[in-house]
């Protein structure tokens, strides 16, 4: 296992604005009849909208996988391009690599709560789509519902980079800004290719922490590259 030294703690906050509808998936332990298929996830404390931060991770690393790695995204994440495994971890024998990202889940901004908790819906701070999935041989039609989190609800988003080696700095902030276009470029949760997931990015802050004497200072120059892949 690579050896390793924390020299600083970089704290990335942005808004995440949600473009078209959104859903995770989550579960529900009672479906009474005419209740939504398919919910998604929520806060079990406030009932709220969340986006996993799970979720933007898993979804970033396979885009940058699928730009960077020479064979595409290959039988195994330990097969990912260097700087990837960096950034997401690797638990590839002989090669373990701790992630030197650390995501956190994303919950709605005030704003968005009062703005949105006043509309009349059958859900808190959500919708339901109704679609149809019809069978091309019989021609029977599949109603369904999908609740989803409502276009232009906004999220605070947080994410921290533990700084190793400063030889790696700005390469990973290179690849960290490709994943965030990337993400805004494709979808986040299901149903992308049907217009689900479109998110963006906005007012971006950045935030370096020295690991040995807590001292904190801001970085507007990397904002401001990380503003630049905005869309």
């Amino acid at each position: 296992m690579e050896q390793t030294q924390l020299l600083e703690k970089v704290i990335i906050r942005a808004v995440l604005t949600v473009k078209t509808g959104l859903h995770i998936g989550g579960s529900s332990d009672y479906a009474p009849i005419g209740a939504v298929d398919s919910v998604f996830v929520r806060d079990p404390l406030t009932k709220q909208p969340m986006i996993p931060g799970s979720s933007v991770k898993g979804k970033m690393r396979t885009l940058l996988a699928k730009t960077r790695n020479g064979g595409g995204i290959g039988n195994s994440p330990d097969n990912d391009e260097e700087v990837v495994l960096r950034l997401f971890g690797s638990a590839q024998k002989n090669h373990i690599l701790f992630s030197r990202l650390q995501f956190s889940d994303s919950f709605v901004k005030d704003t968005s709560i009062k703005q949105f908790s006043s509309l009349d819906t059958d859900t808190y701070l959500g919708e339901v789509k109704f679609e149809n999935t019809i069978n091309r041989a019989t021609g029977v039609a599949n109603p369904r519902q999908i609740e989803r989190v409502p276009a232009g609800m906004q999220f605070d988003f947080r994410l921290v980079y533990n700084l190793e080696k400063e030889a790696d700095f700005t390469q990973d902030m290179d690849a960290l800004r490709d994943g965030f276009r990337l993400l805004q470029l494709d979808y986040l949760g299901g149903h992308g290719s049907r217009g689900y997931g479109r998110v963006a990015f906005s007012g971006f802050s950045v935030t370096r922490v020295d690991a040995h004497t807590g001292k904190a200072k801001p970085d507007a120059e990397l904002a401001g590259q990380f503003e630049s892949a905005s869309l």
